[in-house]
């Protein structure tokens, strides 16, 4: 929901350029969002300053054949104003074999316009079948918050043993833990927000990546000071009350 309105590019790129000042380096994006308009508004925030900083983007499933990808990751390039990403996503399955996608990862690592390449909404299905295809798969980005603890079952713990990275999308659950009593409670322990609450939770794992959505530059410092909370284990307690803990396996969710 960013780089789709002309209005609000101007905020969207101060949004940016206010993390980079306060050192954040990674930077999420895909072609899908804002056809294009997400990764041009990054580019022109980035611009002069991309040194250091860590860029992902994903290639949509309907382009992953192995020409239809490249293309994709060169069109990302030019809108991103870079010659090379970090993290180079599939968004999610599609009708091409994975093999193909792979092949086409690989070729682009070769010609240097990515570093590596990963997955998006795979479950761990998903993954046994890519991991007999390749073992350079480096991340995983899926749905999970404190509402969304599926892949506490089965796909976190199988990452963490590959020392592979999850990247949690809509860890605020796209801002509605914000008002949930629960959050409020552990908050106040805290002198916290909620939103700082919901990242830490998600954090608190070793190799998960938070990657909340702001268009406010506001909002940027609030989530950054969620690195300086940890949660105990009374906090843990009162979020497994709320938001039970997976007890079995749960087909993983997507939004």
């Amino acid at each position: 929901m960013m780089g789709e309105r002309a209005d609000r590019l101007r905020q969207e790129v101060d949004t940016i350029r206010a993390g980079l000042d306060q050192g954040i380096t990674l930077i999420d994006t895909a072609e899908m969002y804002g056809d294009g308009g997400s990764e041009r508004m990054v580019g022109e925030a980035i611009a002069g300053r991309r040194e250091g900083l860590f860029l992902v983007s994903k290639v949509l499933p309907h382009n992953a054949s192995r020409e239809g990808t490249i293309r994709a990751c060169e069109r990302s390039l030019k809108h991103l104003g870079t010659d090379r990403l970090d993290l180079y996503l599939l968004h999610w399955r599609g009708r091409y074999p994975l093999a193909e996608t792979v092949e086409a990862f690989e070729t682009l690592k070769a010609q240097g316009k990515i570093a590596r390449w990963g997955v998006s909404n795979f479950d761990i299905e998903d993954m046994d079948e890519l991991a007999g295809i390749s073992d350079q798969c480096q991340a995983n980005q899926v749905l999970y918050n404190c509402t969304r603890r599926g892949i506490e079952f089965d796909l976190l713990p199988d990452a963490q043993e590959k020392h592979m990275a999850i990247m949690a999308y809509s860890p605020i659950e796209q801002g509605r833990l914000a008002g949930h009593t629960a959050m409020e409670t552990i908050a106040q322990r805290h002198n916290a927000t909620t939103a700082q609450i919901a990242l830490a939770f998600v954090l608190r794992h070793e190799g998960v990546i938070a990657i909340p959505k702001t268009a406010r530059p506001d909002r940027v410092a609030e989530n950054l000071g969620a690195l300086d909370i940890e949660l105990t284990s009374e906090d843990l307690a009162d979020i497994d009350r709320a938001f039970p803990p997976p007890r079995r396996k749960i087909p993983l969710e997507m939004i």
